[in-house]
C-alpha cells in the first residue's frame, strides 16, 4: 500500500472550500493560520490568529466579532469598476449610480466607511424605513442617491421633502397609489418639486429562497394598470417631468443569472415605454439580489451563485442597453441596491471551543468483573469476536444486547453499573466496528448510518441565536472553520453545538468539502485554546439577532490594514458586547431593584442566623459584580491550568465528556485506554472506497 502523502495547508483549504467562497479575500499561510487578504493576494495578508492574540492581550473575551473595514472599501470598488468597465466595454450610454441598503448591515461604523469609499463613484444609501431614513439622509452626500423604499406614511414624506430642501437627491419609490398624494403634499408644503420612483411589479420572478416573494404576489410594486393611474396623476399635476426612475426587485440572493437577465430585460421595458409616453424617466433601478457564495460551490442552489460578479455586472448593462436600442430611446443611468454581496465578506465571528460532547465516553473505570450480568458478558463476547466479516453481523448483535438490557433495566433486573457497562460496550463496539470498515468487502447502509452517531458535538461559545440567526431561521448556511492548526489534518468529525439551553441551538450544515458528509472537519482537543471562524457574516446577522437566552450582543473589534505596523494591521475600535445588566434593562428589570432584592433575602438569612453579616455583604457584592459582566462563558473547564491533573504534571489521557475533561486511570483496562480525547477518527465512505483501491 502506498505511503499517504503528509497533509498540507492546501489541502486544508480544499477541504473547507476556502477558494470557493473567500473570493480570494482568505487564504491559509505557512503555519497553518487563516489569513486576510484585503487585496486579495497572499502579499500583504494580516494573520487571523495575530488578530486574535490582539484581541485576548487587551482582555477582550470570546466571542468577538471581528470586522475588516479593508474588505469593506474593496467591495465598493470593485462594484464600480466592474460597471464601469461593463459600460465601456458595450458602449452604454448611461451611468451607473450605486446605492448601499443599509437594512443589510445598519451599523454606523459600516455605513460610515461605505459611504466614504464610494464617495469618488457618487455610491448612494438606501433606506427601508423612518429611522433608516433619519440616518441616510444625515450621511449620504448631495452627489448621491438617496432611495427610500418600503411602505411610507406622511412622517416619512416630509422627511424625504427635508432632504430634498437641504440639496440631497431623495428619490421616493411609489409602492402603493396612495402613496403619492402623500409625497405631493409633503412636498407642496416644503415648497419642492419632488423626484419620483415607481417600483413595478414584474412578472418575472426571483430564484433561490426567497422566490416566493417575487412575481405576481410580490408584497410591493405596482400593476400595469397601478402605473397607468399613476402617470395620470403626474399628468394632472403637471408633474411628468417628476418621475425620474423605474425600480423593481427580484429578491435577495439571486442564485441564477438567468432570473437576472429576465428580469433587467422587464424592467427596461417599463423604462422603456414610460420614456415613450412622455415621462422623464432617466433612472432603472434594478434592485437588490447580488447574491455570495456561502457553499463555494458556483451553483444555483439557495446557498450559491451559479454566477460572478462580472457576469452579473456585464448582463444588466447588455440586458438593459439591447431593450432600449429596440426601442430606440436613450439608455437608463443604471442603480443597483447591493448589500450583501458588499458587507458579507467583511465580517468574522470567532468563538472558542470549550468542549466536547463524545457519544459513549465515560468518566469512570468500567472494567470488567465476575460478578456481572449475563447481558454484559454477551456484550465482551461480541467485540472480542468482532472481525471485518461479521461487522453488520456483530452490528446486530450489539443491538440486540442494548434493547434487552433496557429492557432488564425497566423491569429491575439490571443494575445501574450493568446498565452502564452494557451502554460503554455498545459504543465501543461501534467505534471499533469504524475501525474495521475500511477492510470489510461490503458496507451496508445502518453501518454508515451507526458511524454518523459517533460524530462528536462540539461545545462553542457563542449563541446560534444571537449571531447567526439566519442559519436557525431559514438555513442559511454559512461557512466555517478551523483559524489555526491547519497544517495538521483534521481527524475529527463534528456538529458545532452553542450555548444556548436549546437542543436547535446547533450547526449540522457545512460549508466543507462534500465528502466531510454533512459534519465538520476538526483537531482534537488537546487542551489548548482551540478557536473556530465563522465567516460571511457581514450581511444582516447583527440586527437580527435576538437576546435569547439573554446572551447578548458580542463584543467587536475594527481592524484596518496597516503596513508600518508590526503585525501588519491595527484595531481602531473596540465596541463592548452587551453585559448582564444591559440585557436584563433592556427586557424591562432594574439593576437596582434586583439588588435589592438579594440584600433583603441576605437580610433575612443574616436575622435567621445562616449568615454572619460579612458573609451576606459579599454575597450582595458578588451577586452584583456579576451584573456587569459579559453574557457568555467566561471559564472554560477543558483549558483549565488549575485542573488536578495537569498541576501534578500527569500526562494520562483526558476524556472529554459533556464539555468536561475526565482523568483515565492510569491502571485501567484496555477497554478505558482507548477513550482518548483524540479518540477512533470517523471513516468515511470515500475513505472506504479509497482504500480499497489502494490495497
Amino acid at each position: 500500500m502506498p505511503t499517504p502523502k503528509p497533509w498540507t495547508v492546501d489541502d486544508s483549504a480544499e477541504l473547507y472550500s476556502l477558494p470557493g467562497w473567500g473570493l480570494n479575500y482568505f487564504g491559509v499561510n505557512a503555519k497553518g493560520h487563516v489569513t486576510l487578504q484585503p487585496k486579495r493576494v497572499p502579499e500583504g495578508a494580516v494573520d487571523v490568529m495575530d488578530v486574535v492574540e490582539a484581541v485576548t492581550a487587551r482582555g477582550i473575551k470570546m466571542p468577538v466579532l471581528v470586522r475588516f473595514h479593508d474588505v469593506l472599501r474593496r467591495r465598493v470598488t470593485v462594484l464600480n469598476e466592474a460597471f464601469s468597465e461593463a459600460i465601456a466595454e458595450h458602449g452604454y450610454g448611461g451611468r451607473f449610480f450605486g446605492v448601499y441598503p443599509i437594512k443589510v448591515n445598519q451599523l454606523r461604523e459600516v455605513v460610515e466607511e461605505i459611504a466614504d469609499a464610494g464617495r469618488p463613484f457618487q455610491y448612494g444609501l438606501e433606506a427601508g424605513s423612518k429611522g433608516e431614513l433619519m440616518a441616510v439622509i444625515a450621511m449620504n452626500t448631495s452627489e448621491a442617491l438617496t432611495i427610500v423604499n418600503g411602505y411610507k406614511d406622511e412622517s416619512i414624506m416630509r422627511l424625504a421633502a427635508l432632504g430634498l430642501k437641504l440639496g440631497r437627491r431623495v428619490l421616493v419609490v411609489i409602492e402603493k397609489l396612495s402613496e403619492l398624494d402623500l409625497l405631493l403634499k409633503a412636498a407642496r408644503e416644503a415648497g419642492v418639486k419632488p423626484l419620483i420612483g415607481v417600483r413595478v411589479k414584474l412578472q418575472t420572478q426571483g430564484s433561490g429562497k426567497w422566490r416566493s416573494s417575487t412575481g405576481h404576489y410580490a408584497k410591493f410594486g405596482l400593476t400595469t394598470p397601478e402605473i397607468l393611474g399613476l402617470v395620470e396623476r403626474l399628468r394632472a399635476e403637471g408633474l411628468t417631468d417628476c418621475l425620474k426612475l423605474v425600480h423593481f426587485h427580484i429578491g435577495s440572493q439571486v442564485c441564477d443569472i438567468r432570473t437576472v437577465k429576465d428580469a433587467v430585460k422587464e424592467g427596461a421595458r417599463y423604462y422603456a415605454k414610460l420614456r415613450k409616453m412622455g415621462l422623464g424617466v432617466e433612472y432603472l433601478d434594478c434592485g437588490g439580489g447580488l447574491g455570495v457564495d456561502y457553499d463555494g460551490t458556483h451553483t444555483a442552489v439557495d446557498s450559491s451563485m451559479n454566477y460572478s460578479l462580472r457576469e452579473y455586472v456585464s448582463d444588466v448593462v447588455y440586458s438593459a442597453r439591447e431593450v432600449c436600442r429596440q426601442e430606440n430611446i436613450p439608455e437608463p443611468h443604471l442603480v443597483t441596491e447591493s448589500g450583501r454581496s458588499m458587507v458579507a465578506h467583511h465580517a468574522l465571528l470567532v468563538a472558542n471551543v470549550f468542549g466536547a460532547i463524545e457519544t459513549g465516553a465515560s468518566p469512570v473505570d468500567l472494567r470488567e468483573t465476575p460478578d456481572e450480568h449475563q447481558a454484559v458478558r454477551e456484550l465482551r463476547e461480541t467485540i472480542k469476536a468482532l472481525a471485518p466479516k461479521n461487522l453488520a453481523e456483530s452490528f446486530h448483535d450489539g443491538q440486540q444486547h442494548l434493547e434487552e438490557a433496557f429492557s432488564l433495566f425497566k423491569l429491575g433486573y439490571l443494575g445501574l453499573e450493568d446498565k452502564a457497562k452494557v451502554e460503554h460496550l455498545y459504543w465501543r463496539l461501534c467505534r471499533e466496528i469504524v475501525t474495521l470498515l475500511p477492510k470489510a468487502k461490503f458496507v451496508s447502509e445502518d453501518l454508515l448510518e451507526m458511524q454518523k452517531s459517533l460524530n462528536d458535538q462540539y461545545l462553542c461559545n457563542f449563541s446560534l441565536f444571537q449571531s447567526l440567526p439566519d442559519s436557525w431561521a431559514i438555513g442559511q448556511l454559512f461557512p466555517i472553520m478551523p483559524l489555526h492548526r491547519l497544517d495538521e489534518e483534521p481527524v475529527r468529525r463534528a456538529s458545532v453545538v452553542d450555548i444556548t439551553c436549546d437542543s436547535d441551538g446547533k450547526i449540522t450544515q457545512f460549508a466543507c468539502h462534500r465528502k466531510a458528509g454533512g459534519t465538520l472537519p476538526v483537531h482534537a482537543l488537546d487542551g489548548k485554546p482551540y478557536y473556530l471562524g465563522f465567516f460571511l457574516m457581514g450581511a444582516y446577522q447583527a440586527t437580527m439577532g435576538d437576546i435569547h437566552n439573554l446572551f447578548g450582543r458580542v463584543n467587536e473589534v475594527h481592524v484596518f490594514r496597516d503596513e508600518a505596523e508590526p503585525k501588519g494591521f491595527y484595531i481602531e475600535e473596540t465596541i463592548p458586547g452587551q453585559t448582564i445588566r444591559d440585557v436584563l434593562t433592556g427586557i424591562q428589570y432594574s439593576d437596582f431593584e434586583l439588588v435589592k432584592m438579594i440584600k433583603e433575602a441576605a437580610d433575612a438569612q443574616v436575622k435567621a442566623g445562616a449568615l454572619r453579616h460579612r458573609e451576606a455583604a459579599e454575597l450582595v457584592d458578588r451577586y452584583e459584580a456579576v451584573l456587569g459582566e459579559y453574557t457568555y462563558v467566561d471559564h472554560l473547564p477543558a483549558a483549565d491550568e488549575n485542573h488536578p491533573r495537569r498541576r501534578a504534571g500527569d500526562s494520562s489521557a483526558l476524556v472529554p465528556v459533556s464539555g468536561l475533561a475526565a482523568p483515565v486511570p492510569s491502571s485501567a483496562s484496555s477497554e478505558a485506554a482507548t477513550r482518548t480525547s483524540v479518540g477512533i477518527p470517523n471513516v468515511l465512505p470515500q475513505d472506504l472506497l479509497r482504500a480499497r483501491e489502494n490495497s
